[in-house]
């Protein structure tokens, strides 16, 4: 990573202890990095939703989502971000378990500032995931209409209309994974930070509303894979 691209890497740090988490998060961002800090995991899967982050550091236990549990989510939205855990666990098969879900680095507490820094910047090195924020993907082609995701508008070139931001949300996850099953647990965490019954028929009806914007191109498509999620599916002409 190029010295002059490290004020634009954007670090996401899952951690329940508060004062471990406050001297990380002052550590990175005194390197110059930006660094959002989230107690538990689903706070951290919301927050992930929300910013183009460039790496994502997650402590293993965790209330409400663990580590794991967090990092196997991210995965089914992003193969490719960098995923460091922090864990005072020192089982092999802990190690062995967050490698299978994906993580670039295993860091065993205590550890040391410098081998914290160290270890983000070889991974950096590595990657070379940093991204000016300009590319950020809020803008979709959905059929005929033009789906804004930073405005929360809805336009089928004649006609625009304003989504509430859960509505916008709920759109976003489906439109950047058009053709893919998204889980309703990752739908319901990302959006709402909860996946309780209640959360899910709150879903149901958006899912519903967002049909019904959509109804007017035939070529578009929500459909419910039964007990798994849902998926945005655009054919390519009308029948």
């Amino acid at each position: 990573m190029k010295e002059n691209d490290k004020a634009k890497a954007m670090i996401l740090l899952v951690e329940d202890d508060f004062n471990l988490g406050f001297v990380v998060q002052d550590l990175l961002r005194e390197e110059g990095y930006k660094v959002h800090l989230s107690k538990d995991g689903k706070e951290g899967l919301m927050q992930f939703n929300r910013e183009p982050y460039d790496l994502i550091l997650l402590d293993v236990m965790m209330p409400k989502k663990d580590g794991f549990s967090l990092a196997e989510d991210i995965r089914k939205i992003n193969a490719e971000v960098p995923i460091i855990f922090l864990t005072a666990r020192e089982l092999p098969e802990d190690k062995i378990k967050g490698l299978r879900l994906g993580a670039d680095d295993y860091i065993t507490k205590p550890f040391s500032g410098e081998e914290l820094v160290l270890r983000i910047k070889n991974i950096f090195r590595r990657t070379s995931t940093i991204k000016d924020e300009s590319e950020r993907k809020d803008k979709f082609t959905i059929g005929k209409f033009e789906f804004n995701a930073t405005n929360y508008e809805l336009s089928d070139g004649v006609e625009k209309k304003s989504l509430t931001k859960k509505e916008s949300e709920l759109l976003r996850i489906l439109a950047m994974h058009q053709g893919q099953v998204i889980e309703r647990e990752i739908i319901a965490n990302m959006v709402w930070g909860d996946d309780s019954y209640f959360v899910g028929r709150s879903m149901d009806v958006f899912i519903t509303k967002l049909r019904k914007y959509l109804s007017s191109d035939e070529r578009i498509a929500i459909v419910n894979v039964h007990g798994v999620g849902f998926r945005l599916e655009v054919t390519n002409s009308l029948e």
